[in-house]
């Protein structure tokens, strides 16, 4: 995969706690911050699909009541992996 390098101004005790963080699960600063990032883009898109599927759903007219409690009661709370 290809990469791209970048600089940022981090506070010292936040890198400090990353770390400490990387190295307790043996991982190298940059693969450790690079899968930070990476899990909070994927749950911000991930919120961002549900949003667009909870307006959807919130559209429907009332014949489509029962279709929208079954969507509701399968979506699970911490959100959907797509």
């Amino acid at each position: 995969m290809p990469v791209t390098k970048f600089a940022i101004s981090v506070p010292a005790e936040t890198m400090h706690q990353v770390d400490r963080a990387a190295k307790r699960l043996g991982m190298t600063r940059s693969r450790y911050i690079s899968t930070v990032l990476a899990r909070v883009a994927e749950q911000q898109k991930n919120r961002s699909i549900s949003e667009r599927v909870d307006r959807v759903l919130a559209s429907l007219g009332e014949q489509d009541l029962g279709a929208v409690e079954l969507f509701a009661r399968a979506r699970r709370p911490e959100g959907t992996e797509w």
